[in-house]
């Protein structure tokens, strides 16, 4: 289940705790967007400790607080960042604002939980990696579209065990509802949002790596365009993108701000896999037309055809393995290396990408 208006789209699923009550404490800063609730109702489900909270705008921090209500209200970031009790910091700042924090994070010897797009700049990415390595924290990244979604989730169990061979091309569609009249002004703001492909782009090229085992990729080419809202110059309402990985396999993605009203959640996610000995496809948030339940799968291999809904059925895996990598110092939740990587590689559609004049 979940909270289905898109800025605030908060999964929640069953609570399976992997460590004690106070084994593994963190904390919340930067309220700007709604994922960091997702990010929080993950963590507190896997049985981590959500302790302090702190933004300088009140009203986020007052809303925070109704959801959880224990939480602590910090005085001011350093508050927070000197608690050596603190294992984790988990943050949801304007998407340009995320690797400076993350930085800072590192520096006071804790790992970091980043809302995506996790940095908007090729400039931040190298600062993220030197401070990565000089401090041997980790920079984690919420890439919600699979982390998120229990029929993504299962998928990548599916591709695991061979259901569907080899996958050899992933297609990605995330479209996405404007709800124009609740969007703050850096939304707007190219220099603060990194840019449609920057931004809800890296789900998309994050889900590629994923499924293809990919460890890097090559941009073949990208585009841009803002077609329906000329009022704000620095915004872009379309993209897409074509890349080939290092293995051979090949993606194309779009990403879009034109879900209808009529539309009963915010966006049609979709992914699309190809395997030499089948295929898949995930209808995320909705069978459009059929059941407004989300995480259905549809597999097809040489067994048969299989309608699979899977919401409710599978859980969230990667907070536990996350929260367990904090403790452990592993890599089974996401290597630092692949969650890097997704964001480099958005970045580089982001600035290649053709503008489309309409």
């Amino acid at each position: 289940m979940s909270t289905r208006d898109g800025m605030n789209y908060a999964p929640q699923g069953k609570p399976n705790p992997v460590c004690e009550k106070g084994e593994f404490r963190f904390a919340a800063i930067g309220l700007d967007h709604g994922h960091i609730y997702g990010m929080c109702n993950g963590l507190i489900e896997a049985g981590g400790e959500l302790v302090w909270v702190y933004d300088p705008d009140e009203a986020k921090v007052n809303a925070f607080r109704t959801k959880y209500p224990d939480v602590k209200v910090a005085r001011s970031e350093d508050q927070v960042l000197d608690d050596s009790s603190i294992h984790t910091i988990a943050g949801a700042k304007i998407p340009s604002a995320r690797a400076d924090l993350g930085i800072r994070v590192m520096k006071h010897g804790k790992d970091y939980f980043t809302d995506k797009a996790p940095l908007t700049t090729l400039e931040q990415l190298q600062q993220v990696r030197e401070t990565v390595a000089q401090t041997g924290r980790r920079y984690n990244v919420y890439y919600s579209e699979r982390l998120h979604v229990e029929c993504a989730v299962f998928a990548g169990q599916l591709v695991q065990d061979g259901a569907i061979g080899r996958v050899v091309q992933v297609i990605g569609m995330g479209p996405h509802r404007m709800n124009l009249s609740s969007r703050p002004d850096w939304f707007f703001r190219r220099s603060r949002y990194g840019g449609i492909l920057c931004d809800i782009g890296s789900h998309q090229i994050e889900q590629f790596l994923f499924f293809t085992g990919a460890r890097d990729a090559t941009l073949i080419s990208s585009k841009i365009a803002n077609y329906n809202h000329k009022q704000y110059p620095e915004f872009e309402d379309f993209g897409d993108a074509t890349f080939i990985a290092d293995n051979g396999a090949t993606n194309y993605f779009r990403v879009d701000w034109f879900t209808p009203d009529g539309l009963g959640t915010w966006g049609d996610g979709r992914t699309f896999l190809l395997g030499t000995k089948g295929y898949i496809e995930l209808r995320k948030y909705i069978d459009v037309g059929r059941d407004p339940s989300g995480s259905h799968l549809y597999l097809v291999n040489d067994e048969g055809e299989f309608h699979i809904p899977v919401e409710g059925k599978v859980g969230y895996p990667f907070f536990g393995q996350l929260i367990l990598d904090c403790l452990n110092r592993t890599e089974h939740a996401m290597t630092q290396e692949h969650a890097l990587k997704a964001a480099e590689l958005s970045v580089l559609a982001q600035m290649n990408a053709t503008v489309v004049e309409s």
